[in-house]
């Protein structure tokens, strides 16, 4: 994780971080507080409304196992909805999440990445999906530690299992799908014998040729008449 100690920034951002939300706007806040007197840098997340508001870092992992962390101290988090947390953008992935008034706590989680590796986004959050949240959370010493197997009582997640789970699949099997082509085809059919047969029978049909005949007729007269 770059900039993991959030010891290099400028003004309020630190570097390699993005600060992210649900709901956009001024109630919702975000500082980088760099270090200082021996004092780890800290990056803050402040929200007065109920939000998905984080600090985020998009980072490519290799196969393996990894144990991501940080260091958390809350602020009047209400309880009830997801709290101060370090997680994944991804459905769940996240530690456990403090509320209330905290003093520093370290949390995190373990997480499986498959053979083929993954891009993920860490965040460093308040709130979360359909879960939002307001209050205030601070972050310390965030890391991503390569690890052998799972150890201590840290959630654990396995992300290819969790990305196959999520992603849409067909509904059906192949004979079902064959069998509805077939009856929409049929159906389609049916509909065109039906509804065209109607459009034939109430055709317009042309003029009999004698009433063509008897107009022609008047009009001969009138003439004649206009003539003489």
């Amino acid at each position: 994780m770059l900039n993991g100690n959030f010891a290099k920034g400028s003004g309020t951002s630190p570097d390699d971080w993005r600060s992210q939300a649900w709901n956009n706007g001024p109630d919702t806040q975000y500082q980088w507080i760099a270090p200082i007197a021996g004092h780890l840098g800290q990056l803050e997340v402040s929200s007065r409304v109920a939000n998905d508001a984080r600090w985020a870092q998009s980072i490519a992992l290799t196969a393996g196992w990894y144990h991501i962390a940080t260091d958390v101290r809350a602020v009047n988090v209400p309880d009830g909805k997801t709290g101060a947390n370090i997680s994944l953008l991804e459905d769940g992935v996240m530690s456990r999440d403090l509320h209330g008034l905290t003093g520093w706590q370290r949390v995190g989680f373990y997480v499986k990445v498959g053979s083929h590796g993954a891009d993920v986004e860490v965040a460093l959050r308040v709130g979360g999906f359909s879960n939002l949240n307001s209050g205030t959370a601070f972050f310390r010493n965030a890391r991503i530690t390569r690890v052998q197997a799972p150890v201590g009582v840290d959630p654990v997640f396995d992300l290819a299992a969790i990305r196959k789970a999520s992603a849409s699949a067909p509904i059906g099997q192949p004979w079902t799908l064959a069998a509805t082509f077939i009856l929409l085809t049929i159906a389609a059919y049916l509909g065109w014998r039906i509804y065209g047969g109607a459009m034939i029978e109430v055709t317009p049909v042309s003029p009999p040729a004698n009433a063509t005949m008897r107009t022609g007729g008047k009009r001969r007269k009138r003439k004649q008449r206009f003539n003489g």
